[in-house]
């Protein structure tokens, strides 16, 4: 598939319906074009990971496959390292982002709570939505801790608040204010 067969990375379907991602060749190939010249004039230095991440995330609003074999191929380090970078670190989303994202925090804090039952509510809210994630409006990412525990159980939106005190009907209410588009 587009231009990839000089890297020995695997590129075929079925490693990209692994991670869930469906994309033409001609714009995965338009991707990797583009991430190339972002990386143009940045060092090969192999301590530039997590910066040239933060970079494709800026520009494509998430850190496409192709992005993310630029890098590794750039800074001359194994896919896998930059995938586990990746994969560790919450601020980068490897597919494209829900317009309003909340996070909902699932820490023991949190789930002894009732954070089960608030993720419940706001993903029958995501559903109804009836959009993928990209297209729509909603998206929920449950979250293993957001370090908030004295507010337990406690969701972020896009924005970067904490809701703190969570219940399903808080949920409910904080959803629909935000679909009203006012300020959560």
């Amino acid at each position: 598939m587009g231009g990839c067969s000089e890297t020995n990375f695997p590129t075929d379907l079925t490693y990209l319906s692994l991670l869930g991602y469906f994309c033409p060749v001609e714009k995965r190939e338009a991707l990797r074009v583009r991430a190339k010249e972002l990386l143009a004039s940045w060092p090969q230095e192999s301590r530039l990971v997590i910066p040239a991440l933060q970079t494709m995330q800026a520009h494509f609003g998430y850190v496409p496959p192709e992005a993310v074999e630029e890098v590794a191929r750039h800074l001359r380090v194994s896919l896998s390292r930059v995938y586990g970078v990746a994969t560790f670190y919450a601020q980068f989303a490897l597919r494209p982002r829900g317009t309003h994202v909340i996070r909902v925090c699932l820490g023991t804090a949190c789930h002894v709570r009732g954070a089960p039952q608030v993720l419940d509510e706001l993903l029958r809210w995501a559903k109804a939505d009836d959009r993928e994630p990209a297209q729509g409006r909603l998206e929920v990412e449950p979250v293993r801790c957001l370090g908030a525990c004295a507010l337990a159980p406690v969701v972020v939106t896009a924005d970067g608040t904490y809701h703190g005190g969570m219940t399903p009907a808080k949920a409910r209410a904080l959803v629909q204010k935000i679909l009203r588009g006012q300020n959560a």
